[in-house]
């Protein structure tokens, strides 16, 4: 038994783990050894798995998606008066003249989450998979609903607190599949106090709170008002998951030690395989176990 332990200890999982009498007779029928026949499944089942490769270049595509998006978000709302007084979001409504600003702000927006629901299935697939999904499709319904409504204001600060956060978790995934450990590292961690800022404080606490509370006091409330709201605290319960992860990930970061990302469908080596795939293809495959793919979005 204990040699059995150890056995599937140094060995990831494979669809012959728990069947050592069907890979002992494998390996006398091809006069290869027990363990050549498990890591010929291990690398069997590795080769449907991403490469890092692939891993990188959706990191980069969402990075700089992220990153224009929300310099683009802010130049649509910084100079508004709603940025700084919340109040102003509802002053006027439901008559608000939108801008053309705002109107492509909301198509680049709208059109990036349905590209990522209809990618969703072909990107690298990861274990909040149905997450993912619900917190596209409640995203796609809030700006969708939003526009229709006319909450452009509301909205437009919503777009822009989500996207200041997730261009920080790409960039740390993309150097975390090039090798760069410290620097990935690093990002996370400001990653993480950003996120936690952003989505548990500033916008339960405040776009939230104007949301809520503010229509009230100019109209009373109607089937829209209690929708979007509702979609709101479905997109807070993720955001509330997800900041769980990542907190966990972050205090093992300040800690020192190294923990596999709660989300990871890491490809399963042994350490020979490790330095022979290193040797071949460099730091790309070399993967950081933290963060091998990502949390969000994670939105």
């Amino acid at each position: 038994e204990a040699e059995e332990k150890n056995t599937e200890s140094s060995c990831s999982p494979n669809p012959w783990a728990g069947r050592e009498a069907d890979v002992e007779m494998l390996s006398k029928k091809s006069g290869c050894t027990v363990r050549q026949v498990e890591r010929w499944f291990r690398r069997r089942r590795n080769q449907d798995r991403p490469s890092l490769l692939k891993k990188f270049r959706e990191a980069s595509w969402r990075f700089t998606f992220y990153l224009i998006a929300f310099i683009a978000g802010m130049a649509v709302i910084v100079d508004k008066p709603w940025f700084y007084d919340l109040r102003e979001v509802w002053k006027g409504y439901p008559i608000q003249s939108v801008l053309p600003s705002q109107y492509w702000y909301y198509m680049i927006e709208l059109s990036f989450y349905w590209s990522l629901l209809f990618s969703i299935a072909s990107d690298v697939k990861r274990k909040d998979f149905k997450e993912q999904i619900i917190h596209h499709v409640a995203t796609i319904i809030l700006i969708s609903f939003s526009w229709f409504a006319n909450y452009v204001r509301a909205g437009t600060l919503i777009m822009a607190l989500h996207d200041s956060s997730d261009y920080l978790l790409e960039s740390a995934k993309m150097f975390n599949y090039a090798g760069w450990r410290n620097t990935c590292n690093n990002i996370f961690i400001v990653f993480a106090a950003v996120f936690i800022i952003t989505r548990l404080v500033i916008l339960p606490f405040w776009i939230m709170h104007c949301t809520v509370f503010y229509p009230l006091d100019l109209y009373p409330a109607f089937f829209g008002y209690y929708f979007f709201n509702f979609m709101m605290v479905v997109l807070q319960s993720l955001h509330i998951f997800w900041a769980y992860l990542i907190i966990r990930m972050a205090q093992k970061f300040i800690t020192g030690k190294v923990v596999e990302d709660e989300r990871s469908d890491r490809e399963e080596t042994d350490n020979s395989e490790e330095e022979e795939e290193v040797a071949k293809n460099g730091p790309l495959s070399n993967g950081h176990p933290v963060l091998n793919n990502n949390h969000r979005k994670t939105d």
